[in-house]
Order: C-alpha cells, then structure tokens, then sequence
C-alpha cells in the first residue's frame, strides 16, 4: 500500500518535471488536491497543457517513460473524452496516477475542482448534465432484461443487470438532488430516506425470490423518479412500469427453462 508521503513525493516530482519540459506550458491540479480535501486514499489527478504544435503522442510516450523512471508501473488505461488524452497509471503500490493532456487551446477548468499551478487556462466551462432521457431508456431496458434473466433461472445475469439498473436510478436520485451523478460520486450525500430505498431495493443473495424482489423495488423507485421529473413520460411508462413491478410467478427451480 502506498503511503501519502510516498504519494507527495510522486506528485512534487511531476510537478517539476513538467515545469522543465518544453513541450509542457501549463499543469493544474484536479480532483481532491485541487479542494484540500485529500485523505489516505487519495490518488494523483495533474493535467497538463500541451505547448501549441506539440506531438501529443510522443509527450504522452515520455512522460509514461517518466513516471516509470519514478515509480514502477503495473498498468495504464486510457480514456479520451472532449479532445483530451486521460493516460491512467496504476503503480505496484497501488496508486493510482491520473495524468490528462489537453491541447492548448482546450486546457481548463471543466466544472471539476481545478488549481492552476502554472500556464494560462480558457474560460472555464460547466461540466456536462448527465443524458437523464437515456438515462431513463437505459434503466427500463435493463429492468426488462433483468425480469427474463430472472424467470429463465440466469441469476447472476439478472444481478448484473440490476445492479446496472440501481446505477441508473442512483443517477437520477443524485441529479434531483443536486448531487455529483458520475460513478455514484453523490450517493452517499443522499437523505437518508432515499439510501434507505436504495438499501431496500438490494438483494441479500443470489435467488430467485429475492433478485425478483429487488427488481420490483427497482422499478418502482424508477417509475417514482420519473415521475418527479418528467410527468407525461411517466404517465405514458405507467402501464408497462406497472407491469415490470409486478412479481413473477413462483416455481420450483426444476421447471425454470432455459431462453435460448
């Protein structure tokens, strides 16, 4: 496990070493560092502005190189979004290393904690609402497949799918109450009377009685969000909400049938 000296260390060496690059005109902080909000768990969150015309691949080759030089790396993934190269690192202790480089012209703050360190950022823009429409497309689709998954006795697809499905109704809970919606960041500043639906809504194990159960909860805690948004969408859902929240007929395991 890695320590939060060992984390300081890291950045500050970052930090300096992106100061020294010419092909590196501006770096920020983001994420917990960028609001002092950091704790034992705490990963590396730096973005980097590209010098105008520089090679973005090759920079993005040598500071992956660097940060090897500084730290021994497991793996990287990277996430491209809005023109910006996401490059995560995981190092051998575990923590994790987030570096973004951003085009000159785009680099900015995009509604996240951001705290520049050196270079000259756009106008910041807000962060973008979530697609709450899909959204609400997404978590019916998933409860339909899950009450099939169900009744053809495939139970770990239907767990999949409503843990999908409490996904999207934790997203439009968050986003009624004015609360970060992406990867579950504002669940846990719900009221406590929504994380007790929530709660309720989960299946203690994997059966066919109470993932059925659970997909009935689901559903109605769906239908409700719906409906404190957006009333003629949920007037015409109604009907067929109504009947993904009705149980399944209960039969012994033998009889259930295989979809094919």
């Amino acid at each position: 496990m890695f320590t939060t000296a060992e984390r300081e260390g890291i950045r500050a060496a970052l930090v300096e070493a992106a100061r020294r690059d010419p092909a590196v005109v501006g770096a920020a902080l983001v994420g917990s560092a960028a609001r002092d909000a950091e704790d034992e768990w705490s990963d590396i969150d730096l973005a980097l502005q590209l010098a105008d015309g520089a090679d973005e691949p090759a920079v993005v080759r040598e500071w992956t190189a660097l940060l090897g030089g500084i730290s021994p790396v497991a793996d990287t993934a990277d996430v491209v979004s809005g023109g910006v190269r996401y490059r995560v690192f995981l190092l051998e202790s575990s923590l994790q290393v987030d570096l973004s480089f951003w085009p000159f012209d785009r680099f900015r703050s995009t509604g996240e904690p951001f705290r520049l360190l050196f270079g000259t950022p756009q106008e910041p823009v807000e962060a973008g609402a979530p697609d709450l429409a899909r959204t609400i497309g997404t978590a019916w689709l998933l409860a339909l497949h899950a009450r099939s998954a169900i009744a053809r006795g495939r139970l770990w697809q239907a767990t999949t799918m409503l843990d999908q499905l409490r996904e999207e109704v934790g997203t439009l809970m968050c986003v009624r109450s004015g609360l970060p919606s992406w990867h579950g960041r504002g669940v846990d500043g719900l009221s406590s009377e929504d994380l007790s639906r929530l709660d309720r809504s989960r299946a203690a194990r994997v059966s066919r009685t109470e993932l059925d159960a659970s997909r009935c909860a689901l559903v109605r805690l769906l239908f409700d969000e719906i409906e404190q948004r957006d009333a003629h969408r949920a007037a015409r859902l109604a009907p067929a909400l109504d009947e993904l929240s009705t149980p399944l007929p209960t039969m012994p395991p033998s009889t259930h049938r295989r979809g094919r």
